[in-house]
């Protein structure tokens, strides 16, 4: 009895394993993070938020200077993307021509690094990277597009260009809203001086982000502006840049965006069927306040906190400026993307019936010339030949609007700006892995 009882308990452990390996979204072991990845313990990343989600089955798009895709801590993370500019590339070799290139490889490895030579980990590792290459901002639009089509459900972009939100690029981004993609920017950085407002992040229904320190402190450069919501690490924050060499930047919301846009795809993953409208109310609603008391203008509603984010009960009336200024947007110019209460875009709900009358014309036209083809083939007999339809076969109609490629490259535009500067110390207080974090 007891060689079969430890028979059935071996082969039930083994088929646990073998269940547990094959389940998708298990946690899969990675190395501790490196001691200057302080964010991971002011997250708390490894006990509390992985054992939850890892990201698994999510695509951040990184609009950016492109992502080296050949270095080790990124290997099989990069999926194939484009130049925006000009179509000329697929996004996986980073185009950075600073003195420290790599802005757009840093950020990626910000989300999804593997630790495979430098030991620098991703907060959110099992997701796929969507290289955008979007060096100017005329090119920040039609990279938006390219991702939304493209299979992102986080958009990443670490770029800030001094200037209104362009018509475009707030058409761009109601194009992803309405096709239920998030869309993460950084607040900027010149708080300190000319405090500028900036775009993409002062576009309607964009999750505008602000940097902070290791005390949760909030950064002084940080920009000061209505449209900043949330805050996250962004001083003394390192990353892997195109030479696979780690580098430490002095600080910036470049960095504090792609750790908000890897802990929105933890909670993308956690909860595959939640729309990005409740997945950025969820993100707001469990921030920790920091600065002055309530919402401000640098760090918003507080510091993002993904544990909080994936595990809190967020009550369905939350505040949610964000999407809030986009329905007013949408409102405003003829309703487009404005939601239901279910939370999911009204454009995209129920059938297309203008498209279903178009194919029903359609097809009504061709029985038509087929039947009077076979009215004139009878009457004029088998002896003489019939001739071919006198129209040519044509393809759907195209719903999708401009194509992407090299044939229109759009007009050359500012190129905005990339931070934080990779290479120099960090400002201020050095931040301490154990600082304020998740208490």
């Amino acid at each position: 009895m007891w060689r079969w009882n430890r028979a059935v308990v071996g082969a039930s452990l083994a088929l646990l394993m073998v269940g547990a390996s094959a389940t998708p979204g298990m946690a899969a072991a990675y190395p501790k993070p490196l001691p200057q990845q302080w964010w991971f313990t002011a997250w708390d990343i490894q006990n509390k938020v992985w054992p939850l989600s890892q990201g698994n089955g999510v695509t951040v798009a990184v609009l950016d200077t492109g992502v080296e895709a050949s270095i080790p801590d990124l290997a099989g993370v990069v999926l194939p993307g484009i130049d925006a500019g000009n179509g000329g590339s697929d996004g996986r070799t980073d185009l950075d021509d600073a003195a420290v290139p790599g802005h757009g490889t840093g950020m990626a490895s910000l989300i999804a690094a593997q630790a495979r030579r430098t030991g620098f980990l991703g907060v959110a590792p099992q997701v796929k990277i969507l290289p955008v290459i979007t060096k100017t901002r005329s090119t920040t639009a039609p990279g938006i597009r390219y991702a939304v089509d493209h299979g992102a459900k986080v958009i990443n972009i670490s770029q800030a260009s001094p200037m209104p939100c362009q018509p475009d690029v707030q058409e761009a981004v109601g194009y992803a809203l309405q096709h239920d993609v998030l869309v993460v920017a950084g607040a900027g950085n010149s708080g300190d001086t000319s405090n500028e407002s900036m775009t993409p992040a002062n576009c309607a229904g964009v999750l505008a982000v602000g940097a902070v320190n290791g005390q949760m402190v909030p950064w002084s450069k940080s920009e000061r502006q209505p449209y900043v919501t949330v805050a996250a690490p962004g001083v003394g924050v390192s990353s892997v840049l195109k030479d696979g060499q780690l580098h430490t930047s002095n600080g910036g919301t470049s960095g504090a965006t792609a750790l908000t846009s890897g802990a929105a795809a933890l909670v993308r993953a956690e909860y595959p069927t939640m729309s990005a409208r409740e997945v950025v109310q969820r993100l707001i609603a469990s921030t920790r306040d920091a600065g002055p008391k309530g919402k401000d203008d640098q760090t918003g509603y507080g510091v993002v906190r993904p544990y909080h984010a994936l595990a809190d009960n967020v009550s369905k009336s939350a505040p949610n400026p964000v999407f809030d200024a986009y329905d007013k947007w949408a409102a405003a110019n003829g309703g487009a993307g404005a939601s239901n209460s279910s939370g999911k875009s009204v454009t995209g709900d129920g059938p297309n019936w203008g498209r279903i009358a178009m194919l029903v014309v359609g097809l009504i036209i061709v029985i038509a010339i087929i039947v009077a083809t076979i009215v004139t083939l009878l009457r004029r007999g088998r002896s003489q030949p019939a001739a071919g339809p006198s129209y040519p076969p044509q393809g759907p109609p195209s719903f999708g609007g401009q194509p992407y490629g090299p044939a229109q490259p759009p007009a050359p535009g500012a190129r905005p700006q990339f931070y934080p500067p990779a290479g120099q110390a960090p400002e201020g207080t050095s931040p301490q892995p154990g600082g304020h974090g998740e208490s």
